[in-house]
């Protein structure tokens, strides 16, 4: 806190100067058929400095704390301010009263934890993967990684932040074979401490997800309902987060620009953005211009209720700041993003919701949400592999099929979502989401 303190009060009359401190420490384990194939420890630390003055904004990092480099670094965020782009609405964020929510995201033992004993947890992931089923072949890749980061922010306007976090995970991939073909499955557990993680959860979920699809085959094209699985499900809600994106309505890149309080989805569609939520992986006190994270309802009962903004979005589109600025460390400057998106979860888990539907298909993967997605018209065409429901039972396994809807439609076709949410890496969580009126491409 003190050096982004320091920096900040060398900001000089008529400039506004924030400074963006970080370190951190990230281990990596990759193992392979009983050896450690890769190992990696890192410490990383450093600095981002912005400028703005004469609406002109400068920005410049330095991956070091020293304060002599932090100085030349400032000096040349300066130096990039005077070849800025004039823009009337660039500015810091400014204190607004919200108070940070009181919880603690680090823990120490983690900081504690021999890296032997990271080691053994990913040969425990891959050795309960392949004794999971006979039908395991092959564990393609068993992994154990760590972060703990902590950071500060402070401006020459009077924020003054800092936090700090910890997250950990195993992952494995499984290979099956049952004479018919392969197919693989991956696994994975999470948590803020090593003691949290579950290996046989991981190991289990990997050898169900590769074992289930054997035989699949290209399905029959029709229309019908799909399920989407829990880590699909956020997939598919941080498409429509970036549909919410401030940054998104200005540049013309939203289908919902100017739908703000109409009915867009499903009336059991309820979207929320909470990273005062300690549950959530993406949780945080502060966003990325030092303001206090708040809870903010997205989109209510399919209503549009509000778009994410950062001071700069805020300011330009004559709102305030939603307390979504977002960014990737200290070598970038604030964007706009969602730490811990989730729906409103409904009551039933997965096996009862399939149940009350009956038919459909559960999708467990797809392929080229990126490409076969267009958030500007909606179009919404992606590769998927799965199992069929049938009289609300899990049926054979299809592949090479491909779904195809806009998303105008998918948000107001929804017909269930699940309650088995789950909090997963990154910033989103998922649960069972059922979605009618389909078309599903395949022989």
């Amino acid at each position: 806190m003190e050096l982004a303190e320091q920096v900040a009060g060398w900001a000089r009359d008529g400039e506004q100067v924030e400074a963006y401190v970080a370190r951190g420490t990230h281990t990596s384990v990759q193992v392979f058929d009983g050896d450690v194939e890769s190992l990696s420890s890192a410490q990383t630390e450093g600095v981002g400095i912005r400028v703005i003055a004469g609406h002109r904004q400068g920005f410049a990092y330095a991956a070091s704390l020293d304060p002599d480099v932090m100085a030349e670094t400032l000096a040349e965020a300066r130096d990039n301010a005077a070849f800025g782009e004039v823009d009337e609405y660039l500015g810091l964020a400014e204190p607004d009263g919200v108070f940070a929510a009181d919880f603690d995201l680090f823990r120490p033992e983690l900081a504690d934890f021999p890296t032997e004993r990271k080691v053994d947890l990913a040969l425990d992931v891959e050795r309960a993967t392949k004794a999971a089923d006979p039908r395991i072949k092959g564990v393609e890749s068993a992994d154990y990684g760590d972060s703990m980061v902590e950071g500060a922010i402070a401006t020459s306007l009077g924020i003054r932040t800092n936090s700090r976090r910890t997250i950990c995970s195993i992952s494995s991939s499984a290979l099956a074979d049952d004479g018919r073909g392969t197919q693989t499955g991956g696994g994975y557990s999470v948590a803020r401490t090593p003691a949290d993680l579950d290996v046989e959860k991981a190991a289990g979920d990997a050898a169900r997800r590769a074992t289930r699809l054997l035989g699949a085959a290209k399905p029959p094209t029709q229309r019908l309902t799909v399920f989407l699985e829990p880590n699909i499900c956020a997939t598919f809600t941080g498409l429509l987060s970036r549909l919410l994106s401030g940054m998104a309505v200005l540049k013309g890149r939203s289908f919902l620009a100017g739908k703000l309080g109409e009915q867009v989805a499903a009336s059991l569609l309820t979207l929320v953005d909470d990273p005062t939520n300690p549950d959530a992986f993406g949780a945080h006190r502060f966003d990325g211009e030092g303001l206090a994270a708040r809870r903010n309802v997205l989109i209510e009962n399919g209503v549009v209720c509000q778009f994410i903004q950062n001071s700069y979005t805020g300011r330009r589109s004559g709102l305030a700041s939603t307390g979504n600025a977002a960014r990737g460390g200290f070598k970038s400057t604030p964007g706009v993003g969602c730490r811990a998106l989730s729906l409103t979860p409904g009551d039933l888990d997965q096996p009862a919701l399939l149940a009350s539907i009956g038919d459909g298909l559960l999708i467990q993967s797809v392929s080229g949400m990126h490409s076969g997605v267009n958030a500007t018209t909606g179009d919404f065409s992606v590769g998927v592999q799965g199992l069929m429901v049938r009289n609300g039972e899990i049926a054979e396994p299809v592949r090479e099929a491909t779904i195809a809807s806009t998303l105008q439609r998918m948000m107001k076709d929804v017909v269930a979502v699940g309650g088995d949410r789950e909090w997963l890496p990154g910033g989103a969580a998922g649960m069972t989401l059922a979605i009618g009126g389909i078309t599903l491409s395949g022989s």
